[in-house]
């Protein structure tokens, strides 16, 4: 894994995202370059090239790589707010493209914020794997096919509208999770129990075991509802069903052997919030 700057000063990498996270989304003042007589097309080279020239004058690596990502992120979510307001079809995409660089975004910054000594730019989740990066893209060309073909089916506002809300809540119980959950909380599965690895049952956790994954669950599945697309928003929602059920399990198995009785009582009184998941079978 990727790792970050040795020995940096607490709160440096969240810092250094978010300015740069800023600094890419200011491709929202393009439209007042291009009134002022520069072409739209050669506008944007114009500022993606200054863009990368600054961040290679400030920063160095590993902080430059740090810098890069979430300055792409910020230009994309720039991005995404243009297209949302323009009057196009391609606004419902708009929202979408807001919504997915905000995510990757915010998976940082939180984890840079709670739990800093598990950063790394594999934090970003950019990649997570290649299932994942073949299912945005399935969704992309979906979307641009329909939009061509059946432009129709993609002006559908209050369906769109439907699954920005599921994407919100799913945003929101996420990263509620993962402030909950504090330095336990970890992109990656854990085999091994720390020295401070402890239980969490308060919170958003006394409601679900699992709200991190109930919340990406219907996040993934809201940016198929919003962006319209049937088949795309079908199969996400039998893949990362299947994902979250194995992984669910995995994890629960790991959660048994490091806290055992307390996990099991724990275990009964709150669901997993996963519809039709009970999480692992334990044989007494």
């Amino acid at each position: 894994m990727a790792g970050c700057a040795a020995r940096a000063p607490p709160g440096s990498e969240a810092r250094l995202s978010l300015a740069t996270f800023l600094l890419g989304a200011s491709v929202l003042a393009l439209p007042l370059l291009t009134r002022a007589g520069l072409q739209g097309r050669t506008g944007l080279a114009l500022y993606v090239a200054g863009l990368n020239a600054l961040l290679l004058l400030l920063y160095r690596p590993p902080r430059y790589q740090i810098a890069i990502r979430a300055c792409f992120l910020g230009f994309v979510f720039g991005c995404g707010v243009l297209l949302s307001f323009s009057q196009s079809s391609w606004n419902h995409f708009g929202w979408y493209v807001c919504s997915l660089s905000l995510f990757h975004y915010s998976e940082y910054l939180v984890t840079a914020v709670n739990n800093p000594k598990s950063l790394s730019l594999d934090s970003f989740l950019l990649n997570h794997s290649l299932e994942y990066t073949v299912a945005a893209l399935s969704s992309w060309i979906e979307f641009t096919l329909e939009n061509i073909f059946w432009p129709e089916l993609k002006q559908i506002t209050w369906l769109s509208a439907t699954g920005l809300l599921m994407v919100v809540f799913g945003e929101c119980l996420r990263k509620a999770a993962m402030f909950t959950a504090g330095s336990n909380f970890n992109h990656v599965v854990q085999n091994e129990k720390s020295d401070t690895h402890t239980l969490v049952t308060s919170g958003v956790y006394a409601w679900f075991r699992h709200p991190s994954y109930v919340g990406w669950f219907y996040w993934s599945i809201g940016t198929q509802v919003m962006l319209c697309n049937p088949i795309c928003g079908v199969v996400y929602a039998l893949t990362v069903w299947r994902f979250f059920r194995d992984r669910t399990e995995e994890e629960e198995i790991s959660l048994i052997h490091f806290f055992g009785e307390d996990y099991l009582e724990y275990k009964k009184r709150v669901p997993t919030g996963l519809p039709f998941i009970k999480g692992v079978k334990v044989e007494l």
